[in-house]
């Protein structure tokens, strides 16, 4: 495996990630995360990558013969994994963490862990073409990636975030059933996005990605919402 291909497709991958993330954190400024658990739930988020691809080769090979017949279950449990993935590295590094005692850090470290995640992704992508030695073709993917796939990560994710956020302060019992419907409600948005770059129609690929850039401007509105709840548990 080339050294140098490798060593600018990570990098490829992680400048365009970093950046994401210094955008997000900016959003809960006035009471920043520490930045070492911060670099750990990014760091969490590659990893999960690893136990990712696995994992969806399981469920791929498993599953085939009873989806053959229906593309969008077989993506809804490809899509699972991933949402399921993220969400348990951010649980088990950054949610039991003292760090995480306002709702708005739900958001912050799945958006993290979701860029992380989206860092090694995309490095995997751009991969490819640079070991074949097209530069232009990584550029290009470089650059749909991050208009694209990046900020269906972080939407998907901020989804489940949102979720746990919303229900920050209320008891074990709706929280569990809050980060259900999160994680059902971003797999079902990653779904959609996967079906709609596999189809060979270029005006949806073209709304898929004007769906997403919308949607950044919704979850900005949220965070507002999100740090004006109630600071008050209901245990």
């Amino acid at each position: 495996m080339p050294f140098q291909e490798l060593f600018y497709a990570f990098f490829g991958g992680l400048v365009p990630a970093a950046l994401w993330l210094w955008f997000w954190l900016q959003e809960d400024s006035a009471n920043p995360e520490p930045r070492g658990l911060v670099v750990v739930t990014f760091i969490a988020g590659i990893v999960a990558v690893l136990f990712v691809l696995p994992l969806q080769q399981i469920v791929y090979h498993y599953f085939y013969n009873y989806f053959r017949e229906s593309t969008v279950l077989l993506f809804f449990l490809l899509a699972l994994v991933e949402e399921f993935m993220k969400f348990f590295v951010a649980y088990v590094v950054a949610f039991r963490s003292k760090a995480f005692d306002e709702p708005i850090d739900a958001v912050i470290y799945m958006v993290t862990a979701a860029l992380g995640f989206t860092a090694l992704e995309n490095a995997l992508f751009l991969f490819d073409p640079l070991s074949n030695g097209s530069i232009v073709e990584s550029i290009v993917t470089g650059n749909m990636r991050f208009i694209g796939a990046s900020i269906l990560h972080v939407m998907s994710s901020a989804i489940v975030g949102l979720s746990l956020a919303l229900c920050f302060y209320k008891d074990r019992k709706v929280r569990r059933h809050m980060i259900f419907f999160g994680i059902i409600a971003a797999t079902v948005l990653h779904t959609a996005f996967n079906l709609s770059i596999i189809s060979d129609s270029g005006s949806n690929l073209f709304v898929t990605f004007l769906i997403l850039w919308f949607s950044v401007i919704g979850l900005l509105l949220f965070f507002e919402k999100i740090k004006r709840l109630n600071p008050i548990k209901i245990i």
